[in-house]
């Protein structure tokens, strides 16, 4: 994908860092990529503000820095760079609330065309997976590189 994104750091291709960097000023984020299933081998992305007390990921805050599209490209690209270190297995997208689930998806469909040439969409409703659709509210996002 050639989006705009910002440049981000990791040790070990399961944890990311990068700074959004916007109006609110320079909010560090974390990505986390951990294995939640072993057949299909599945993991799980967590997402959002470093707390830096606790090392932890706030995924409730809303930072609201107005690059939100720089920020989902970024996390599109960990995605592919965890791939390309881990395998090409299931990766799970979950919002705290399903409005941030919501908002994954809008971004998601946005960039539906970018994301399709290399990865397969699916959204999971309850315990049911089907092809990404738009227009429909999924419950989480699932990908995996074609």
């Amino acid at each position: 994908m050639n989006l705009p994104r910002y440049d981000y750091t990791t040790s070990d291709f399961k944890e990311y860092t990068f700074n959004s960097i916007g109006p609110k000023g320079s909010i560090k984020k974390v990505i986390r990529f951990q294995k939640i299933q072993n057949y299909p081998v599945i993991y799980n992305l967590a997402f959002g503000d470093l707390d830096q007390a606790t090392g932890d990921i706030n995924d409730s805050i809303t930072s609201d820095n107005k690059d939100r599209d720089i920020v989902l490209a970024t996390v599109a690209s960990t995605v592919i760079d965890f791939c390309d270190h881990y395998g090409d297995h299931f990766i799970l997208a979950m919002g705290s609330t399903p409005a941030r689930t919501r908002l994954y998806q809008i971004g998601i469909n946005r960039l539906s065309k970018e994301i399709s040439e290399g990865f397969d969409i699916y959204g999971l409703i309850g315990e049911s997976m089907k092809r990404f659709e738009t227009n429909v509210n999924y419950d989480a996002i699932l990908v995996k590189r074609k």
